[in-house]
């Protein structure tokens, strides 16, 4: 028989646990995955300001900027083109600014509904914990929905910012050589589009790196990457915490999510005074961009009433 998980609700939030490990899930905060802590070790980004409700535009780092959000229908902030004209996309989307309603909690699983504004999409996500011969494993379904009556589009990535410390490493298939620069603070390993060679990488100014270690948050580093369109046995990635004790190993399908958003941060963000983040995000995604204006062969659009839907695991394996 399955462990049954403790589930149990504290004011708005919701929280689940199974032998050493709680998952802590924030409905009224965009639906938000806060903590996951194993034996103790807080495995999430922990917030950099105080959870408060977030406004229709403000930016992302204005808010606690942590734990495990949903971009949709855009990470950056753009203006998107649809059959009705030109439309405003705030800062990495709508759902991290929006209270969720609970369809279904019970026994470790809950089901949220995040409805955007910006365009007529809907997103249900239905999150499982249970425990596994190697440790604890999060499972995700997600569904998209186009809840208007014009064909519109949408990108949509994860957005879970795992913590990291100094030698933490980031692992990815031996396939993996090169990935496609977003962005890079300080134009350090270049200019977006750029190509970028995985897992040494030239620096602009010279010498070079091993982007799959962490460094620590004195080193005043942020990067983000894309890995993709990614081959049928592309579909993991994973972040070895040797301190904290876990392996997260995250697992997802290809041919429905085909790229891979690799935010690496260690310090280096927000530009703003004030606390950084040090944490390592690891995003299945359905573009190789952040702005939903780019078009390629990734962009994506629904029909009124049409859904999307699609898997992501992640395997918290003790060490």
């Amino acid at each position: 028989m399955p462990e049954e998980v403790v589930t149990r609700t504290e004011n708005e939030n919701v929280l689940f646990q199974v032998g050493d490990c709680a998952v802590t899930i924030l409905p009224q905060f965009g639906g938000k995955i806060s903590s996951i802590l194993v034996r103790g070790s807080e495995l999430l980004q922990t917030p950099l300001a105080p959870y408060a409700p977030r406004t229709r535009s403000m930016s992302f780092d204005q808010g606690d900027a942590s734990g495990w959000d949903e971009c949709l229908p855009s990470v950056a902030g753009c203006t998107a083109q649809t059959v009705n004209g030109a439309v405003d996309v705030p800062d990495h989307g709508d759902l991290w600014r929006v209270a969720w309603q609970v369809l279904k909690c019970a026994n470790g699983s809950i089901t949220l509904r995040g409805q955007c504004f910006s365009l007529p999409l809907a997103l249900v996500r239905a999150v499982t914990l249970t425990r596994t011969e190697k440790g604890y494993r999060l499972h995700a379904e997600y569904k998209v929905t186009n809840t208007g009556v014009e064909e519109t589009p949408w990108a949509w990535s994860a957005h879970p910012g795992y913590a990291s410390e100094a030698g933490d490493r980031v692992v990815l298939p031996a396939s993996i050589k090169a990935l496609r620069l977003e962005g890079s603070g300080g134009g350090r390993l270049g200019k977006g589009g750029d190509t970028v060679a995985w897992p040494i990488a030239k620096l602009a100014g010279g010498g070079e790196t091993d982007l799959s270690v962490a460094l620590p948050p004195e080193a005043n580093t942020g990067d983000k990457l894309f890995a993709g369109p990614l081959a049928a046995a592309e579909n993991w990635c994973a972040l070895e915490r040797p301190k904290a004790g876990v392996r997260l190993r995250i697992r997802f399908d290809p041919a429905l999510t085909p790229y891979l958003g690799i935010w690496i941060c260690n310090g280096g963000w927000p530009d703003r005074p004030g606390t950084k983040q040090h944490c390592v995000a690891l995003e299945p995604a359905t573009a190789p961009v952040d702005s939903l204006a780019i078009p390629g062969p990734w962009s994506r659009t629904l029909a009124a009433g049409q859904s999307f839907a699609w898997p992501m695991t992640v395997d918290l394996e003790l060490l």
